[in-house]
């Protein structure tokens, strides 16, 4: 039984060559697609925020470690905030998370195939469809998981355990982009105590390549230090392991996958719990169970695990192609890329907002429970949070040039959260708008600049709270959106004057970290 669960292996280097050039034209097309549809709708709530931070460049932000804002500075000066721009990196770090998945599919045994398997399986992933349209950390934690797998995987078949230092290298690249990965490194090092590679902790390469690790993180955490621990006060209030518990998980983990790459999942833990060859990787197989079982526990949304199913895809890749009938393996390609193409606008801006809806709107709250989001409009959080940033800064912007001159000379706009604050400021250069504020996550730390609170436009606040700081609150107009999420519409803008206190006094009351 054992040996109808061996993979084919063609080795030969003129093989992997033509495996590769499918591979990457594989890639291209998925780079290609993210990049057709990069200027739809508008930018993504979290995309605002980044952009925000790249002009704040500091070692850590609240919420999020300080890669992101670089690559966003970045951007900035070569190619300026457009939409299209920003959506480049997320689109070519979504073609490499493929080809990374195809190689680990060769590097565990695979023939062409195989990796053309492994890769369609991780391009049509509902997932990565999405993250790979969004400018965030999420597609770049994906490939760094996947990078940091492969590189294990080389490290078994190689024997080498110097290789350790690159899973260092990689692993520090992660701890600067989010810090999800320590999950996937607790669940690695349960692995190795259970299987033979045990063996490596014995010698120093991982000891090393956990202090090359280190050393990327270090100046984070030397910025909570100083900033009061600010990063772990956020994980402590944001809903992060907000779930919807065990069934829900599991449900949520087949939908964000996408249904059809259902099989290369479980293929993928046959294969490396019940195979032969894929017992010297069975590390990495253990792994994935720790951090099923460890995100249920915890309640963690489900997106929390997506980066560790390119693994299974080339394990699972692996095993199917010892089916005997060798029609099935294109055949299932064909279905995979088909439930691609078909799942593609739940994931990414492809179509028109009202043929979305009219077609897809009934699949939100599915798109929703995939990525760990309780509300939805007539799009999912991460479609909808694209829509009606341009008709607020409009809206805040006739509020401002209505007031009269002394006021505007002294006006701030103060937002409820982070995604208003950053749309208005990045509209700045469109509007008339003046300085924007927030106490919400690293805006709290950026402080109200000049703002002296005399005159305040606000959003995002009720009339209630307001009153208890301001003499004098005016409801001045309304902003309303048609496809935005709920929280964004019919949302009521007060000017308020009067305050009962200086701008220093009142504001440590608006910090949120959540």
């Amino acid at each position: 039984m054992t040996a109808n669960l061996e993979p084919t292996r063609t080795p030969t280097r003129p093989a992997l060559t033509s495996a590769l050039v499918l591979l990457v034209g594989l890639a291209l097309v998925d780079v290609v697609g993210h990049l057709l549809v990069g200027g739809n709708y508008g930018y993504f709530r979290d995309e605002l925020y980044y952009i925000a931070a790249g002009h704040h460049l500091s070692f850590g932000y609240v919420d999020f470690p300080p890669l992101i804002a670089l690559l966003a500075a970045l951007l900035d000066r070569l190619a300026g905030d457009g939409l299209v721009a920003i959506h480049v990196v997320p689109a070519i770090a979504s073609g490499v998370l493929v080809i990374v998945a195809g190689l680990m599919a060769w590097e565990l045994g695979g023939g062409r195939a195989t990796v053309l398997l492994a890769g369609l399986g991780t391009a049509v992933a509902v997932v990565f469809l999405a993250t790979g349209s969004i400018f965030s950390m999420d597609v770049l934690d994906q490939v760094w998981w996947a990078l940091a797998a492969y590189l294990v995987i080389r490290r078994i078949r190689r024997d080498d355990p110097r290789i350790w230092l690159l899973i260092g290298l990689v692993v520090g690249a992660a701890l600067a982009t989010k810090l999800t990965v320590l999950f996937f490194c607790f669940g690695l090092v349960v692995g190795l105590f259970l299987t033979p590679l045990r063996r490596d902790l014995r010698t120093p390469w991982p000891w090393l390549g956990g202090v090359l690790a280190a050393a990327f993180l270090a100046p984070y955490v030397v910025w909570n230090a100083v900033h009061g621990w600010a990063t772990p006060d956020f994980w402590s209030h944001s809903g992060a392991m907000g779930g919807g518990g065990p069934i829900s998980f599991l449900a949520n983990q087949i939908l964000s996958l996408n249904p059809i790459t259902l099989p290369l999942t479980v293929a993928g833990l046959l294969f490396l719990f019940r195979s032969q060859a894929g017992k010297p990787y069975r590390a990495l197989g253990w792994a994935f169970v720790v951090l099923y079982v460890l995100f249920t526990v915890l309640n963690a949304k489900p997106y929390y695990l997506a980066p560790a199913y390119p693994m299974l895809f080339a394990a699972g890749a692996c095993l199917l192609d010892r089916v005997r009938r060798r029609w099935i393996l294109p055949a299932y390609g064909a279905v995979l890329a088909v439930s691609g193409a078909l799942l593609a606008p739940l994931a990414m801006p492809v179509l028109p907002p009202a043929t979305f809806v009219r077609y897809y709107g009934a699949l939100s709250g599915a798109g929703n429970g995939g990525a760990g989001q309780s509300t939805s409009g007539a799009f999912p959080q991460y479609l909808g949070d694209r829509f009606g940033w341009d008709g607020m800064a409009s809206t805040v912007s006739r509020v401002y040039t209505s007031l009269p001159a002394a006021e505007r000379a002294q006006a701030c706009v103060f937002t409820g959260n982070y995604g208003e604050a950053s749309a208005l400021s990045l509209y700045r250069q469109r509007y008339s708008l003046p300085p924007v504020i927030s106490g919400h996550n690293s805006y709290y730390l950026w402080g109200p600049g000049p703002c002296s609170g005399q005159v305040l436009i606000v959003l995002g606040q009720s009339r209630a709270d307001l009153q208890q700081s301001f003499g004098s609150v005016e409801q001045a107009a309304t902003i309303t959106c048609s496809y935005c999420m709920p929280e964004e519409n019919d949302l009521p803008v007060y000017v308020a004057r009067q305050p009962v206190g200086s701008v220093g006094s009142l504001w440590p009351t608006t910090r949120h970290y959540n």
